[in-house]
């Protein structure tokens, strides 16, 4: 039986596939009753780019690109020469120009804060929050779990901003992004299950049938964490409104977990 609404959060964690640990328990799932406040999950990166902010002597003699981002016009600038590192705006940038000489580009359909992300990372190699190396750990770790979820116009409830920038990466055919989103994705922690959902659902919309990494975290953490989300009235009510390739793909990769997990004449070793 599933259960009525109560909000749970699991743990992220890396995963390359879709097969799970042998056993997956609430408390190795890493729940989470208590919610990331407002002002933390609604936190802006450190740096806005901006003509002032992003000014790089490698790039200084390059022409300034104006931005206008949103249905909000949002302003911002950035080198030619930097943006040029996305195929995508690379393409832009010179169709456009064939055609004009000014240097503004109107992004009407991407969120300010994405883009801000965007930017930095072609200026910096990373996003806020940054991907830092502990040494004494040997180990990856993200230098806060700030900033976790964004808000994207169009969508009742918040996404992980690492999926947002994955999806954005994919679009900006930035692929070293990607793989840095991905990591970071996995690395968060008591994340609700409700985000979780509207974030693969997110997912699923926003990249290609063929993509193997984004698809497969999430269905490698639902199918992980099956004892938190068996008991989330949310996945019950998501189920029920189904229809979409997310869930049928679930189904296909929990078969697989009972056939990973059956001895030769049937008989299950575990248990979900």
């Amino acid at each position: 039986m599933f259960g009525r609404g109560r909000k749970q959060s699991v743990s992220q964690g890396s995963t390359k596939s879709v097969k799970p640990p042998p056993t997956a328990s609430v408390r190795d799932s890493g729940v989470s009753k208590r919610r990331p406040s407002v002002a933390s999950t609604r936190r802006r990166p450190s740096i806005a780019p901006s003509a002032n902010t992003l000014v790089d002597s490698s790039c200084s003699n390059s022409p300034i690109v104006t931005l206008v981002v949103g249905p909000e016009h949002r302003i911002f600038a950035a080198h030619e020469d930097v943006l040029a590192k996305s195929p995508y705006f690379s393409t832009v940038l010179r169709k456009q120009y064939m055609e004009s000489s000014s240097k503004r580009l109107a992004l009407p359909d991407e969120d300010p804060e994405v883009l801000s992300s965007i930017l930095e990372y072609l200026y910096k190699g990373d996003y806020s929050p940054r991907l830092v190396h502990n040494k004494r750990r040997d180990a990856w770790e993200i230098e806060s779990n700030d900033a976790a979820t964004v808000e994207l116009h169009g969508i009742n409830g918040e996404v992980l901003k690492d999926t947002v920038i994955y999806c954005a990466g994919e679009k900006y055919g930035l692929d070293e992004l990607k793989r840095i989103a991905l990591r970071k994705q996995g690395l968060r922690t008591g994340v609700q299950c409700n985000t979780i959902l509207l974030s693969a659902r997110y997912a699923y919309a926003n990249t290609s049938d063929n993509d193997s990494k984004l698809r497969a975290h999430y269905l490698a953490l639902i199918i992980r964490s099956r004892n938190t989300f068996k008991r989330s009235g949310t996945m019950q009510a998501e189920m029920f409104n189904g229809g979409s390739q997310l869930f049928f793909d679930l189904f296909v990769a929990l078969s697989n977990h009972v056939d990973d997990i059956s001895s030769p004449r049937g008989t299950a070793h575990g248990r979900f």
